[in-house]
């Protein structure tokens, strides 16, 4: 096969995969009365607003875009997603760590430490004053082995709660939305995607990304093998320093827990070469929080943890 060949297989690979996920979406949404998309200015929830838009088109999404904001961000990041957003006229609801920390609906676990648990009861609160039925989610199956066991329509109960031995089948891509009052749906559009075709559809589409996902000067410390950029929310400890480094992210969350990588890749298609290298999934290297056992990953998403 020549290259030639090879560049127009990739794009019918990318193709056939985007044809999947605009299915589902419009199946959802004909099916489920009030969705909601999640969209956290990453790279996968980037790919998917792109494909809700292609649903639709060119028509406006018929449902809201909703941003968890656990208030350590970066500042890149939440530039890029108001922009983005509301740039392009979809209606922008974001829900608050700090408020329903303020609120006292969960603790506060102190300055410079992750919200990922606080995150939960914020989404859960933010899904039950939207009324929304369906949230659709840009996780795929291999960033962490317990993502693997969701269904595409991941079936939560009327607490949100989810338990992976009452998911439904799907054989054949046939998928059942339907669900009593109370109960909800994620949906997961990108679950046979992997981190290489979405950057591979992210340069087929010519998607803008925030700046953090390229290479750039930062200051940064070592912590657990993770390289933190020194913020308000992270700071070297003792036994720690920090330098000037080049690095970029694999991954967009918490300051406090989302590490970078040592990188000169300041294009996508020096990012590709990275990642096509790699033997570590994104989270596994750069997310402090998904280096926790399968199965205290599970506990957190039957908790409603998205």
């Amino acid at each position: 096969m020549t290259s030639a060949e090879g560049a127009i297989e990739r794009v019918d690979e990318l193709r056939l995969l985007e044809a999947e996920a605009v299915h589902i979406i419009r199946e959802v949404a004909a099916e489920l009365q009030r969705p909601v998309l999640l969209f956290s200015a990453g790279k996968d929830s980037i790919v998917l607003l792109r494909l809700a838009e292609k649903a639709f088109r060119p028509l406006p999404l018929p449902f809201p875009v909703l941003h968890v904001d656990t208030g350590h961000n970066f500042e890149e990041v939440i530039e890029f997603r108001d922009r983005r957003t509301t740039g392009a006229g979809h209606k922008l609801i974001v829900a608050s760590v700090q408020e329903t920390i303020d609120s006292g609906r969960v603790a506060d676990p102190g300055p410079g430490a992750s919200r990922n648990r606080q995150q939960t009861r914020t989404l859960l609160d933010a899904l039950e004053a939207g009324g929304f039925d369906a949230a659709f989610g840009g996780a795929r199956r291999d960033e962490e082995r317990a993502r693997a066991k969701e269904r595409i329509l991941s079936f939560r109960d009327e607490f949100g709660q989810w338990d992976p031995r009452a998911q439904r089948p799907e054989p054949w891509s046939l998928y059942n939305g339907r669900i009593r009052k109370g109960e909800q749906v994620r949906v997961f559009p990108l679950s046979n995607w992997t981190e290489i075709d979405i950057w591979r559809y992210i340069e087929l589409e010519n998607l803008e990304l925030p700046s953090i996902y390229f290479a750039h000067e930062r200051e940064v410390f070592e912590r657990d093998g993770i390289l933190l950029a020194v913020s308000e929310y992270a700071t070297p400890g003792n036994g720690e320093s920090s330098a000037v480094e080049w690095v970029r992210y694999r991954t967009v969350g918490d300051l406090t827990i989302t590490g970078a990588v040592r990188s000169q890749a300041t294009t996508i298609d020096r990012v590709i070469a990275e990642i096509s290298a790699a033997t570590v999934s994104e989270r596994g290297e750069t997310r402090a929080d998904d280096r926790t056992s399968v199965a205290a990953m599970e506990d957190r998403k039957r908790e409603g943890y998205f």
